[in-house]
């Protein structure tokens, strides 16, 4: 039977990095309860049936061994609490045993799904809720990896453990006690025997067991380097084909699939030096307890049905300590998963400033003033972005940024949206400070068309109309239409239902720019931001956008991005940003008419030193 190779969840969830087990994180660990406790009737159901199957359970060795005894004693068997049996009723028992054991097994692993899923939906929503109210600067300091970790490996980690871990906890802790209750009741010489070579076997469990998954994790570790070969390669295959690199690639892909070799053959040879000890362990243990039991048998001290008895009690307690050590490290994995999440959960949501409906206006007439703005991203402490910045926008307004790359631009449209706060100064719109309005209602009446536009993977409509959900299918035509995208929309076989692919790949530069627009035209924004919006589109392209942006900004303040001078132009003021401070402020045909300054010299590189875009 070939090997199958692991998915890439469970190769996630064997690099899920252990935790120790103390006081705290099994704390930290127990207060995900909370999520179990709206199901707790049905989860305390589970336990209760989980009990008795196992106790059901620990009944076949009983009967097992009733049933030879009844086979070879006249009088049958002796059973407590039901007295003498013959065989057909010792049969007629055990075959009721295992239906009971069945149905309570049924009844505890479908409770324990149902509370564990349910538990965890509740909890994947909460992580999705805060993950999404968190502010920008939380995102400026993590990978995306590693946040989606957080809501699909880490989960599932815990889903393991509520679902599988935890009853496998309770089930052979009861054969664990039970088993060595019966044993020792059943002989005890023969526990005593016993006795003397489970330490021997756990001990090997443990050592083998440490070295197994060593070399599987370095096999796993090997594997998803691999994987991330391929997936590197597949994204850039164009580069790939375009540079004749597919023997360097290749070559690239046999080292890693070598090294996945060596390990997973390491591992397999300690897995068969594990098998092949434990089996000779197990069996030569059973060996010593069945040639010492048999002498007992022969001198009448014991009968058939106790030997037998005994044995399957044996392999019930072995069992459940050879389960030890991958349950205690399922439970290090889970803590850690939990205090992951759980660290995710504690950090504080974005302040959403003032109380909706608390004398809000209808909507805003998009007056912007950034008096004396000094802002730093916490990511980067020890570098200045604004200094003293102060720029003001009336309503109606067409404001252009322009400047060499890194001297704010961006930065001043982050703090507009409120994606951060000012470090110092105050950002006042309508003549109040942005953190007296509602941060949801703010955002709501601002929108921005970005360079990089980057579409939902649904349908054209789907992404229309996430500027204003729930609006009808006429309002999304007509913001289309406006847009100029109605033409190329009902071009397309499917129309407005059309998917567009993952982040919009169906799609050309300039179609998504125009869906882009329409989205921004269904929000109907108060103010605008416009980033680049034309910047890499081809001429048509462009023109068809810039028709459709001119109609966007008509009676709205906007605030335009561009490293193209000739797309700022006809803008009513001209900021240019160096350093993070406003240092030339006005009309295009102004500032061009400065000898030295900044925008002139600007144009001059664009468009050379005898035609500075005049």
């Amino acid at each position: 039977m070939s090997r199958r190779d692991p998915s890439q969840e469970e190769i996630a969830l064997e690099r899920l990095p252990k935790a120790p087990l103390n006081r705290e994180s099994l704390r930290e660990t127990l207060m995900f309860a909370r999520y179990v406790q709206p199901y707790r009737a049905r989860f305390l159901a589970g336990l209760v049936t989980l009990f008795f199957s196992a106790t059901f359970g620990l009944a076949f060795p009983l009967l097992a061994g009733a049933l030879i005894d009844a086979a070879m004693k006249p009088g049958g068997a002796h059973l407590p609490l039901l007295g003498a049996l013959s065989l057909a009723q010792v049969a007629a028992v055990l075959a009721g045993s295992v239906t009971l054991q069945a149905l309570c097994s049924f009844n505890s692993s479908l409770a324990f799904n149902r509370v564990g899923q349910s538990a965890l939906a509740d909890l994947r929503h909460e992580c999705y809720q805060r993950l999404i109210t968190l502010p920008m600067a939380f995102f400026g300091q993590r990978r995306v990896g590693e946040l989606t970790s957080r809501v699909s490996t880490d989960i599932a980690q815990i889903e393991g453990a509520l679902i599988d871990a935890l009853p496998s906890i309770c089930r052979q802790t009861v054969f664990l006690i039970g088993g060595i209750t019966l044993i020792a009741i059943t002989s005890g010489r023969l526990t005593l025997v016993i006795l003397c070579t489970l330490p021997f076997l756990i001990a090997a469990a443990v050592f083998f067991g440490r070295r197994l998954r060593r070399y599987s994790r370095e096999t796993q570790d090997q594997l998803a380097a691999t994987n991330t070969i391929v997936e590197e390669t597949l994204q850039a295959i164009a580069s790939v084909k375009a540079f004749a690199n597919e023997a360097f690639e290749l070559k690239r892909y046999e080292a890693a699939n070598a090294r996945v070799l060596a390990a997973a053959l390491g591992a397999a040879r300690w897995r068969a030096v594990f098998v092949a000890f434990f089996i000779l362990a197990l069996f030569g243990g059973i060996v010593i307890v069945l040639w010492f039991g048999a002498g007992l048998l022969q001198r009448g001290e014991i009968s058939a049905g106790e030997l037998t008895r005994f044995v399957l009690y044996t392999t019930f307690v072995a069992g459940a300590m050879g389960q030890a050590a991958e349950l205690f490290s399922q439970i290090q994995k889970t803590v850690g998963a939990t205090q992951r999440v759980r660290e995710l959960l504690r950090e504080p949501a974005e302040a959403t400033g003032a109380v909706a409906g608390t004398g809000l206006p209808a909507r805003l007439r998009g007056e912007v003033s950034f008096e004396a703005v000094n802002f730093r991203y916490p990511a980067r402490p020890e570098m200045a972005v604004l200094r003293e910045l102060s720029l003001a926008a009336q309503p109606g307004e067409r404001i252009a940024l322009v400047g060499p790359s890194g001297a704010g631009k961006s930065t001043i449209t982050a703090l507009l949206l409120r994606f951060y706060e000012p470090e110092s100064g105050r950002l006042l719109i309508d003549g109040r400070d942005a953190r007296d309005y509602p941060l949801g209602w703010l955002r709501g009446q601002m929108a921005i068309v970005p360079q990089d536009v980057l579409l939902f993977g649904g349908s054209i409509a789907e992404n229309i109309v996430y500027g204003r959900p729930g609006a009808d299918d006429a309002a999304i035509r007509e913001a289309a239409r406006l847009a100029n995208a109605d033409d190329f929309i009902r071009g397309f076989p499917e129309g407005y239902a059309t998917l567009v692919g993952d982040r919009g790949v169906k799609l050309s530069g300039g179609q998504r720019q125009r869906i882009a627009i329409a989205r921004a035209i269904l929000k109907n924004p108060a103010i605008l931001i416009l980033d680049e919006a034309t910047s890499s589109l081809d001429s048509e392209s462009e023109q068809l956008v810039q028709g459709a942006l001119d109609r966007l900004m008509q009676g709205r303040t906007t605030f335009i991005i561009a490293h193209r001078l000739a797309t700022v132009r006809n803008a009513d003021k001209i900021a240019v940003i160096e350093a993070g401070r406003v240092v030339e402020l006005g009309t295009h045909d102004e500032l061009s008419a400065r000898p030295d300054g900044l925008y002139r010299r600007l144009s001059s590189l664009q468009f050379g030193p005898g035609n500075p875009l005049g």
